[in-house]
């Protein structure tokens, strides 16, 4: 049986079912509202962007972004603060180990590179961080791994979901180089969660996309967002 957790089965109380409405407001408004947080819905989700470093193409799209793509990238920049701050919670307190640790102090990183670059690009039209409990989430190791495969799986779809709509080359190309990271974080973890009919790292042929509303509504769902 596929035990991988579904974001909606990590909601506690409907708290991201507003973020939808205020999304496109907080975006165009640089607002820091639990809706702007899941607005942003997870588009450039991953990438193995070095810290302190922007991505060529990022730095390419710089001051030349119109205003759908700042929506799109504020979308992507969210999701990026949900996934750093979700490690740095299971770094301190999952009691992680073994290869489990290594994979969490590796995607943190990751994740962080992303909400750099991101923000670096969108400057002062980037939305602010707002803030996360994510309860038992990151309680145990066990909880950690399959809260951490429904939030990258989550990602992956949620970019692929968006990708289609970003005008400029230039972010394009940075999107697919996080996009890459992603799966990997993904497959990884899937790895670690188990062998056989548990999770498998490539479950199918086609990635399946996401559009942002459901997006929305599944992480709105989960309660992480204070």
């Amino acid at each position: 049986m596929d035990d991988r957790a579904k974001l909606a089965e990590l909601d506690r109380d409907g708290a991201i079912r507003e973020l939808g409405a205020d999304a496109d407001v907080a975006a165009r408004t640089g607002g820091a509202t639990r809706a702007a947080f899941l607005a942003r819905g997870g588009l450039l989700v991953g990438a193995g962007l070095g810290l302190g470093s922007l991505p060529i193409a990022f730095a390419g799209a710089q001051g030349g972004l119109s205003a759908g793509d700042v929506r799109i990238l504020n979308y992507a920049l969210t999701l990026e603060y949900l996934e750093a701050a979700f490690y740095a919670s299971a770094l301190r307190d999952a009691g992680l180990r073994g290869n489990v640790l290594t994979f969490a102090r590796t995607a943190h990183a990751d994740e962080q590179a992303h909400v750099d670059a991101l923000k670096r690009t969108l400057g002062g039209r980037a939305v602010a961080s707002p803030r996360f409990d994510f309860m038992d989430a990151t309680s145990s190791q066990e909880a950690f791994l399959r809260t951490a495969l429904t939030l990258e799986d989550t990602g992956v779809s949620a970019y692929q979901g968006q990708a289609p709509n970003i005008r400029s080359r230039d972010v394009l190309a940075a999107a697919g180089a996080i996009l890459a990271v992603e799966a990997r974080h993904a497959a990884w973890v899937s790895d670690l969660i188990g062998s056989g009919s548990d999770p498998v790292p490539a479950p199918d042929a086609f990635s399946r996309a996401l559009d942002m509303t459901a997006v929305l509504d599944a992480v709105r769902s989960t309660g992480f967002i204070q």
